[in-house]
């Protein structure tokens, strides 16, 4: 279903009113997630509309989203627009720097697609781009877009000094309920108390957006923001299935639906009836054989389970990862994945980038799963902090 006037997005405000984006040389940052309520490119609606676009910046997955993840598309020019495409992924400040001066840019925009929970790299690229802006001097705007999970609900723990990356840039809850102008102005906000100077961006905010919505409620079509997203309710599941990649578990890449299907080869037919022993609220679980295409145990036949969401407003997804970690951490055959030493330096292994500490995998491997919930409840605490932002319904504080 296409927009149905429910909601404008942020783009769309901007062709009903280009007087919104001022600037005589504008890069914008999108890929395909970046259209319009009727499913237009942003890019090729806002170059129609007048707007001096002059390069596209791209991030992980790249413009067209042909890239699987941890991959981009190489730079270039688009097919589209015509506009020459930068591909910012893992691109170093300097060389983000050194983009905005070839294009002689004066605003940079964001319009991207992200799906609400921390560990996707989306709103880490606008970041990124937002901190290059603000080097260069020049103004940030952010077309802001749902949340698809909705903004009401926040699920899992912080970041702890030291395991900050590009999956974990701001300490904010795994299931954050923020947008993603609200997720550039806590960004700036958190960099100026940090002592990194970049101002508030301008958010060209929607209209008829309500902090409740979940994507069903918003009318709005779903684009898949990456190859392994195909639906909102993979979204949704992917809070507390995203912790599986760095295992040596399946997390259902290769399969037609990843994050919501998961298992290994020597995982065994009971496994779903253990998880569903567990009584979690909202969520169902069956038994699921399945053999992937590609990543982990590509072209081996795996057992373990698919994920069902009963009831949206009661899953308790960070909750379901963890119950899913413990039980295949039964099996002498588990593993977490742990890069060389080379490919990462010093940075702690990819699970503990992931959950923002040690304590996932070192409580699992205790046993402790009891700390691990009392964690959850930091996201309370979180919310709580002096975190100033304009949101909407006029909320005062994130």
């Amino acid at each position: 279903m296409m927009g149905d006037g429910r909601i404008q997005l942020g783009v769309d405000r901007v062709l009903t009113d280009p007087s919104l984006l001022a600037g005589k040389r504008i890069g914008l940052v999108t890929n395909f997630t970046g259209v319009t309520g009727n499913l237009e490119l942003s890019s090729r609606a806002l170059l129609r509309a007048g707007v001096p676009i002059v390069a596209l910046f791209s991030p992980e997955h790249g413009l067209r989203g042909t890239a699987q993840a941890g991959m981009s598309e190489a730079s270039g020019d688009d097919e589209e627009t015509g506009l020459p495409v930068v591909d910012t992924y893992r691109k170093s400040e300097s060389d983000l720097d050194a983009a905005i001066a070839e294009h002689d840019l004066d605003v940079l925009v964001c319009d991207l697609q992200d799906i609400g929970a921390r560990y996707y790299t989306y709103y880490a690229t606008m970041l990124t781009c937002q901190r290059a802006a603000a080097r260069a001097g020049v103004p940030f705007v952010v077309l802001d877009r749902p949340n698809p999970l909705g903004g009401t609900v926040v699920d899992g723990p912080g970041i702890r000094a030291g395991f900050e990356s590009f999956i974990g840039p701001l300490s904010i809850p795994i299931r954050h309920g923020l947008t993603m102008g609200e997720l550039a102005r806590v960004g700036a906000r958190l960099d100026s108390g940090a002592g990194i100077d970049v101002p508030q961006p301008t958010v060209i905010e929607m209209t008829g957006w309500e902090r409740a919505m979940t994507w069903a409620d918003t009318g709005l079509a779903w684009v898949p923001p990456s190859p392994n997203m195909p639906t909102p309710d993979t979204a949704l599941a992917f809070v507390g299935t995203g912790p599986l990649e760095g295992t040596n578990l399946s997390e259902g890449r290769g399969t037609t639906r990843p994050f919501e299907i998961f298992g290994a080869p020597w995982l065994t037919a009971d496994f779903a009836d253990r998880l569903n022993a567990a009584g979690l609220p909202g969520v169902t679980f069956r038994t699921a054989w399945f053999t992937p295409t590609f990543s982990k145990h590509a072209g081996e036949v795996c057992c373990g389970a698919q994920l069902y969401v009963t009831d949206a407003s009661r899953y308790p997804g960070l909750r379901v990862g963890i119950e899913i970690l413990a039980a295949a951490r039964e099996s002498s055959q588990f593993a977490w994945l742990t890069p060389s030493h080379e490919e990462v330096g010093d940075r702690p292994p990819f699970i503990d980038l992931v959950w923002g500490s040690i304590d996932l995998r070192t409580l699992i491997d205790a046993g402790k799963t009891s700390a691990l919930l009392e964690q959850l409840g930091e996201a309370a605490t979180l919310r709580e902090r002096d975190i100033e932002l304009l949101s909407y319904q006029g909320k005062g504080q994130w």
